[in-house]
């Protein structure tokens, strides 16, 4: 098992940035994939990024070239990096890692981008 607690969502402006950072209960190590999603009112919920136990990425089409998803097993954190935001992003980001029988999901964050 593992708890996660996700920070650094927040209110910004159209073309602004925010970090947001997902801490681990335990050793991120040994975990299959972390990642994130997001869900906006209305919408299903959608994956934004994946990071594998050897650090491969991957991203949605909506996000590449402006989120970079990233880990430091020191200090059991996977991290968010969201750059040249849009309105179309706001949303309850979730941080969720992937144990192989089943996921685990931190309580989300709010994301609201202003147009």
């Amino acid at each position: 098992q593992v708890q996660l607690v996700e920070s650094g969502g927040g209110l910004v402006q159209a073309g602004g940035s925010l970090r947001l950072s997902c801490a681990a209960s335990r050793s991120i190590f040994s975990i299959n994939a972390m990642g994130w999603y997001r869900q906006a009112p209305g919408k299903k919920r959608e994956r934004v990024a994946i990071i594998t136990s050897g650090s491969s990425t991957n991203y949605a089409d909506s996000v590449k070239g402006r989120f970079t998803i990233s880990r430091d097993n020191a200090k059991n954190t996977v991290y968010l990096q969201m750059n040249s935001l849009k309105p179309e992003d706001t949303a309850v980001y979730y941080c969720y890692a992937d144990l192989g029988l089943r996921y685990f999901w931190g309580q989300g964050t709010q994301v609201t981008v202003s147009s």
